[in-house]
């Protein structure tokens, strides 16, 4: 057929076909954060294409794209989408809708992924993996443990609780029928016995490891059996004193208290002893997740009640109740008390420096959910960066454990974590950059989502959903009160 002689529409239609590449999306014209190498890319564009990247690009080459969606990045830094490495979702079967509403939050806030350790919701849990993977609900892609590995009668809520190895084979056989990302352990009951079993056996299988390391154990020990991820900074503290082995085994006994073993630990601190087993834990791939904005805000309750704080507009009344025994317990302490928390979390916090100076792999998680008073889904990964780089980081070390070493931990840095060719376009756009200024996570001009764009208006919409969801809630509660 003679082009020229198609009529103007098809003609039209035809030179928009060869005019270029057809893509779902073009951000166009951002400055790209490498947040590998730590460097800024000026004036690239992001060409997406059925949710992944298909290009990072200069303004020359972004023209050959035709794309359907044009996002306007000048300005503006992108970012991998951020990943917040623990979190919770529980406080009962009463409590499930109020954690649902928590999911909007992490998006809000430009949080594509979470590494949920353990609660007592797994069945929801589940269920909202696999709704946020399929898109039906709105959210953070979630990557959870299930239900957590303990002893007998443990305190926490939700375990699955084991006094041998047969149970905890059947145990891991469970986990494994739920298809968990990850295996959560921790110390209230398990023996350290059956906990050095649980870490080998969960190794054998393939299986990811987290755990609250117990007393009697040293992180060497725990480590060198395979141990993938410890959770909290204030583990990695005793590993600088000699005493380690012996006050920890004296603890679990009952003969002496954490805290007064933490005065002896402190008063033997060798910062050498620390870094030799600091880069032994590198050398084995454990990786340290810190949490200190949960422990920040425990620790200065006597500063900041945070009783006024606007963002609780955003947390149901029953995950607010579930902050009492927290505020509850801090409130008891007495001055001498409350100087040494501060002592002993300010001392602790200093280890990061060195561990980042020994190569542990640092994940950024906050711990916020259920029970972690003012701990906040969302805001509280902001928080923790902050607080990360107060503490001795680098913006770049801190974003790090918020992007490319929270997705490589899980083993999916193949698709996420950075912004390169084939990897799921989850990207942040951010109004300043974040190398300069780790405030700067929390000016988020937009939010892609597997290609999926979030504007500034759609995320301030799911927050005010949110708060609408969670008044009703309150005002349900009470008219409930007798």
């Amino acid at each position: 057929m003679n082009k020229a002689l198609l009529p103007l529409s098809l003609g039209l239609l035809l030179g928009s076909a060869h005019a270029g590449e057809r893509v779902d999306l073009l951000v166009r014209d951002a400055t790209v954060v490498d947040v590998v190498a730590g460097t800024l890319q000026p004036h690239r564009s992001i060409a997406v294409r059925d949710g992944r990247i298909l290009a990072v690009v200069d303004a020359k080459q972004a023209r050959k794209y035709d794309a359907a969606q044009v996002l306007d990045a000048k300005g503006k830094y992108a970012i991998p989408g951020l990943w917040d490495m623990h979190v919770h979702f529980g406080g009962g079967d009463a409590l499930i809708e109020e954690n649902r509403n928590l999911l909007p939050l992490y998006l809000a806030h430009g949080i594509t992924a979470v590494r949920d350790a353990a609660g007592d919701l797994s069945p929801s849990v589940f269920e909202w993996r696999d709704a946020v993977a399929k898109g039906t609900l709105t959210g953070p892609r979630i990557f959870t443990s299930g239900p957590k590995l303990e002893g007998y009668k443990s305190i926490w809520p939700g375990d699955l609780e084991i006094g041998n190895v047969a149970e905890l084979n059947a145990a891991l056989d469970q986990l494994q029928g739920w298809k968990v990302d990850f295996v959560k352990i921790t110390d209230n009951t398990l023996s350290p016995e059956l906990f050095m079993a649980a870490v080998k056996e969960a190794q054998r299988r393939g299986l990811k490891t987290s755990a609250h390391v117990p007393y009697s154990l040293t992180l060497e020990e725990v480590s060198d059996a395979g141990l993938d991820s410890i959770e909290h900074f204030d583990y990695a503290y005793k590993a600088g004193s000699p005493l380690e082995k012996s006050l920890g085994e004296k603890i679990a006994k009952g003969e002496i208290s954490s805290r007064d073993a933490w005065t002896q630990w402190n008063a033997t601190f060798d910062p050498a002893r620390a870094m030799a087993v600091y880069k032994q834990l590198a050398r084995n791939g454990t990786a340290i997740t810190p949490t200190i904005n949960g422990s920040h805000v425990t620790t200065y309750l006597d500063q900041d009640d945070h009783k006024n704080d606007p963002y609780l507009k955003y947390i149901g009344p029953g995950l607010q109740a579930t902050y009492a025994w927290r505020v509850e317990r801090a409130s008891k302490d007495d001055a001498a008390a409350v100087e040494r928390r501060h002592q002993r979390f300010e001392t602790s916090a200093k280890v990061l420096p060195m561990l980042q100076q020994a190569g542990v792999t640092i994940l950024a998680g906050t711990d916020a959910g259920f029970l972690n008073s003012f701990n906040y889904p969302g805001i509280g990964l902001h928080q923790e960066l902050g607080w990360l780089v107060h503490y001795g980081l680098t913006p770049q070390q801190a974003l790090q454990g918020a992007t490319i070493k929270g997705a490589r931990f899980l083993g999916h840095d193949d698709e996420y974590g950075t912004l390169d060719a084939g990897k799921v376009a989850d990207v942040v756009l951010l109004d300043a950059d974040p190398l300069r200024d780790i405030a700067a996570t929390q000016k988020i001009h937009a939010v892609v989502q597997k290609g999926q764009v979030h504007d500034r208006a759609d995320l301030d919409a799911m927050l005010a959903d949110v708060a609408r969801r969670v008044a009703v809630q309150q005002e349900a509660a009470r008219a409930a009160k007798p």
